[in-house]
């Protein structure tokens, strides 16, 4: 996968991790005060809606108004990993076609144990996308909250489709395939909905053939590199196979801490440049946070659990592109404090520039802060 002609030595020799979150940081434009939804690059991969302090959060903390921001400007599909994501309205064509299996096998993968059933029935992966998808659109004529679609399109559905649920004594969708379709059914998930509600996105056409800026691989490379194919494809939920099938042309190998890495040509001499300047607290699902090198991100195992445990992750207080801490909210009424465990002693200018970030919290939230309460 190397470039013909170019070397390690002739590219990067060694990049450090300082480096390497350093150079992530300023990609994904923690360090900006401001900006737009056009010139935002984490849009370009999608930004995890999830939580309270979700997609427009993470616009906030990259320069953006996030509360202020209209469904003129932004759209959520369930794509990558079935999760909710954020994106320029005007580039879902590009975006459906972006995500989108790239094999029956990787939609197998994609879709966990609902493949196991269709395999039996004798029914790719990939056409049970189309028919699920086929059936979506039919039954989401309207907007529609996601119990009821889920609902009609089973009684539509043939048994390798569906599954009986314990919990509510009932058969239903698959859960992933039922997610993964919706894009491919040209529907969109209504802002603010809770259940969501689903609906279809005026004039929606995939697009052909995915540009650059839109590619994936490109994209985590762009944004979460140096990576390897295992990392881009454990990101997407995708096989290695698959992602080292599209690996892009242009990627040169550089190595950090003696694993041998890629980074777009493009990027090669971006990793010497000032460690940025910044305090952020970074939700819990920030991109910042969802690369595939977590020892990379936090070297400490216990610190680690902390940040990301099986459920209830906290959020990251992040001091110049290092995971210092976590934080997490708590509100009542309309005050909210936030609680912040820091995971070393900071300066005094670092608590206070962490409870600026706490006040800039509240507000995105429309709520009063009543203090930053440092849990030593």
């Amino acid at each position: 996968m190397s470039v013909p002609g170019r070397t390690l030595a002739s590219v990067v020799a060694s990049i450090d991790r300082v480096q390497v979150l350093g150079f992530r940081a300023r990609a994904q434009q923690l360090d900006r005060a401001d900006g737009t939804v056009g010139d935002t690059a984490v849009l370009d991969i999608g930004v995890q809606d999830t939580g309270p302090d979700g997609g427009r959060w993470a616009l906030h903390v990259r320069g953006l108004d996030g509360a202020a921001l209209s469904d003129r400007d932004l759209a959520a599909l369930w794509t990558v990993r079935g999760a909710p994501h954020l994106y320029r309205r005007e580039d879902l064509s590009q975006v459906a076609a972006a995500v989108a299996p790239f094999s029956d096998a990787d939609a197998g993968k994609r879709i966990y144990d609902a493949a196991k059933p269709l395999k039996a029935a004798g029914i790719s992966n990939l056409a049970a996308l189309d028919a699920v998808a086929a059936a979506m659109r039919s039954v989401v004529t309207a907007p529609l909250v996601k119990g009821e679609v889920s609902a009609r399109v089973a009684a539509l559905m043939d048994a390798p489709y569906l599954r009986h649920c314990r919990p509510c004594d009932a058969t239903h969708l698959y859960e992933m395939p039922f997610r993964l379709a919706a894009v491919r059914a040209g529907l969109e998930l209504r802002a603010g909905t809770s259940p969501p509600v689903l609906q279809r996105i005026a004039g929606f056409r995939p697009a052909g053939q995915v540009s650059e800026r839109f590619d994936l691989i490109r994209a985590y490379l762009r944004l979460l590199g140096p990576a390897t194919p295992k990392h881009v494809a454990d990101y997407l939920d995708a096989p290695v196979k698959d992602v080292k099938a599209r690996w892009p042309a242009d990627a040169i190998e550089v190595s950090v801490g003696g694993e041998t890495r890629w980074v777009l040509s493009t990027d090669a001499d971006r990793f010497d440049a000032p460690r940025p300047q910044l305090v952020r607290l970074l939700g819990p699902f920030d991109l910042f946070l969802q690369a595939k090198d977590r020892p990379l991100l936090v070297d400490d195992p216990a610190r680690a659990k902390v940040l990301w445990p099986v459920l209830g992750r906290p959020g990251a207080v992040v001091v110049d592109g290092e995971v210092t801490g976590t934080w997490r909210p708590r509100q009542s009424g309309g005050k909210l404090t936030v609680q912040v465990q820091l995971w070393s002693a900071v300066p005094g200018r670092i608590r206070a520039a962490i409870a600026e970030q706490a006040e800039r919290l509240a507000a995105h939230r429309q709520l009063r802060l009543v203090k930053a309460d440092f849990v030593d």
